[in-house]
């Protein structure tokens, strides 16, 4: 149940990624349905015909390693990857959130001065130019920096500092925490909508 879903309007265009008890809260509803691509044709499905094909692949022992199951007393089902919302038309707006979590998955957990990867607790995010210098707290001024590079930086630039930066920080096309699950084979269907 720790699972994602790419949840689309009714145009196909992404919206939203939900958890997994939503989709199949959607979909037992009747709001949504399964979008599935399978040798690159689309194929929708309602609950109860998604239901009858999981039980069809149980039964020919059809599953693939990264495939989800959610298994009650009386069936088993699988995790969808995609949905369609049947009623929802808009078409959200593309904000990349600027938060800590953000800017450490667009730097890949990667100090970008001394370009090794570390866990979050080991990072924290450094002003390229400081903020005692008027450095504002955004996408491009903002770099992960793991611990001993930010304190031996300090308050001045890379530069003054004899620092080169390993990439030039710059706001993200898609949000970062979609980017990293997209690297992932069990999302793969996600890149048919989203690229």
């Amino acid at each position: 149940m720790q699972s994602s879903v790419l949840a689309l309007n009714r145009a196909y265009a992404p919206v939203h990624v939900v958890d997994v008890k939503r989709a199949f809260t959607l979909l037992y509803k009747g709001q949504a349905e399964v979008v599935h691509v399978e040798d690159g044709q689309y194929l929708t499905f309602n609950f109860e015909s998604w239901l009858e094909l999981s039980e069809a692949k149980t039964a020919l022992e059809d599953v693939c390693e990264w495939d989800d199951w959610v298994r009650t007393v009386t069936f088993a089902i699988q995790v969808p990857r995609v949905i369609r919302l049947l009623d929802y038309d808009r078409v959200p707006r593309n904000v990349v959130k600027f938060n800590r979590r953000n800017v450490f998955l667009r730097d890949e957990n990667r100090c970008q001065y001394c370009t090794k990867k570390f866990g979050t607790h080991h990072l924290s995010l450094d002003h390229v130019i400081p903020r005692s210098r008027g450095g504002p707290s955004t996408w491009d001024n903002i770099v992960c920096a793991c611990l001993r590079c930010n304190v031996r930086k300090g308050g001045r630039t890379p530069q003054e500092a004899g620092m080169k930066l390993f990439k030039a920080p710059s706001k993200p096309h898609r949000n970062p925490s979609l980017a990293h699950q997209l690297s992932s084979q069990k999302y793969s269907a996600w890149k048919n909508f989203l690229d």
